[in-house]
């Protein structure tokens, strides 16, 4: 039998810089990829907190503009024994979004979904990416996908 985790959420993060629509890919120390924000949700925390709180943590982007992305990053973890099943979000900041990593991360960038599916290495993020890019910035984001950040 192999478990399930669901104590991670995940997010994108989208802006405009220089007149143009970027996603931010940040380069991970624990393994030196590419990733987009993510993390475990802590006792206590909803999905919605943790996601908030991991922005801040990782990039000291403070979230105001949160929406569910209305899909599931799924994946085995073989060191673990474990699918992970993770709930995606995405951020929508101001133009020129300023970035500050927290010691997790080695560099950033903000991406078009063609250079961020040349940085990440995993097909799951490409699926994310390519979803994000679909439904958030090909289209105008659905009111209904809002999520309330309290």
């Amino acid at each position: 039998m192999i478990p399930v985790n669901t104590s991670i959420v995940s997010g994108v993060a989208l802006s405009e810089i220089n007149g143009e629509i970027k996603m931010l890919l940040m380069k991970r120390v624990k393994g030196g990829f590419w990733c987009h924000v993510a993390g475990t949700i802590k006792d206590g925390e909803t999905g919605i907190n943790a996601i908030v709180r991991e922005f801040q943590e990782e990039t000291q982007i403070e979230v105001e503009n949160l929406y569910n992305a209305q899909f599931l990053e799924q994946f085995y973890e073989p060191s673990a024994n474990v699918i992970e099943l993770i709930p995606v979000f995405v951020v929508m900041c101001p133009p020129e979004q300023a970035v500050v990593l927290n010691e997790e991360h080695t560099d950033y960038k903000w991406c078009s979904l063609e250079e961020a599916l040349e940085l990440a290495p995993f097909p799951n993020q490409h699926a994310v990416f390519k979803h994000v890019w679909s439904y958030f910035v090909e289209k105008k984001a659905n009111a209904l996908y809002r999520v309330e950040v309290r």
